[in-house]
């Protein structure tokens, strides 16, 4: 079953694609050999992302279409709100894509957080690097707009894409010690705002103080809806990707997917649903105490 996917893979099979997706995220059996057959892909990623309200879908949108429009083929996984119950997505619906899901050359795939606290999936590493194996062009990661903490994007994106508008004004200031610092380019959407340009000149003169840092951060206007400012921002995105030193920005995002798997992987003997029962148990007693319960968990499995 494995090789039979790997083999549709590379051909570039979207329904070999979701199978191998939908079977690694439920961890069926074989798939951690599975993923360590995968050749190794050079496919760049972008990070979308950004508070909510800015724009990032319909920006993709038009990402997408500049890209295909050049003969390029295009991955996206949009990232969704889950529920913390079900772990289900709330925002299944992308709308604003709808245009691109039977072009043969664009791969679309929603994913919920799933709990994940910095605005991705938990298996988004993997999922990347199936794309990466099926020889796309282009992969686009919108992650799901919950704020500051979104900052995971940077330890998998090549090149981070931050979104911003016109009206956040003072907020930007808020932003320094989170999505500011995570920027490879800056995008100010819906450019066609009143004091647009305003605001770009200010972003502009706060990332000097903000960054403390040598590399140059592209500042782009753009009106998504208009496909306005779209070949700027996919140039500063290729620009940025071609000059990017695998002895460091490289080095330092592989760091990153090393440790989180790691980390995700020493974690798997706590399942969720058994902490549920076992607080089932605990926490309604007056003596309750979280950080015993950790604990004892921790040690033993059970509290």
């Amino acid at each position: 079953m494995w090789k039979q996917l790997l083999a549709g893979i590379q051909i570039g099979n979207h329904q070999s694609i979701a199978r191998a997706i939908s079977l690694v995220e439920n961890e069926v059996e074989g798939y951690d050999h599975f993923l360590q057959s995968l050749p190794i892909g050079k496919t760049p990623i972008t990070g979308i992302t950004g508070p909510p309200g800015a724009g990032k879908s319909t920006l993709t949108d038009a990402l997408i279409g500049h890209w295909t429009a050049q003969g390029k083929k295009v991955a996206i996984l949009c990232i969704d709100p889950s529920s913390p119950f079900n772990m289900g997505a709330l925002l299944g619906d992308r709308i604003r894509m709808s245009d691109w899901y039977n072009h043969p050359g664009v791969y679309i795939r929603s994913l919920a957080t799933r709990g994940s606290l910095g605005g991705l999936h938990p298996y988004i590493i993997e999922i990347t690097a199936i794309l990466q194996t099926a020889g796309f062009d282009e992969i686009i990661v919108e992650t799901v707009g919950v704020g500051q903490s979104e900052i995971e994007i940077a330890g998998l994106a090549d090149t981070t894409v931050v979104v911003v508008v016109p009206e956040a004004g003072d907020e930007v200031q808020t932003m320094k010690a989170g999505l500011m610092e995570i920027a490879d380019v800056f995008v100010v959407n819906k450019s066609d705002r009143p004091d647009a340009d305003s605001f770009v000149k200010n972003l502009r003169l706060m990332m000097a103080p903000a960054f403390n840092t040598d590399k140059k951060i592209e500042v782009i206007k753009t009106v998504a809806s208009q496909k306005e400012g779209i070949a700027e921002l996919a140039n500063a995105i290729e620009t940025h990707q071609q000059h990017m030193s695998f002895n460091n920005r490289k080095i330092w995002l592989l760091t990153e997917r090393v440790y989180q798997l790691i980390a995700r992987n020493r974690m798997k003997p706590y399942d969720k649903k058994a902490i549920y029962q076992a607080l089932q148990a605990k926490a309604s007693k007056e003596q309750f105490n979280l950080f015993t319960f950790v604990n004892e968990y921790a040690n033993t499995g059970n509290a």
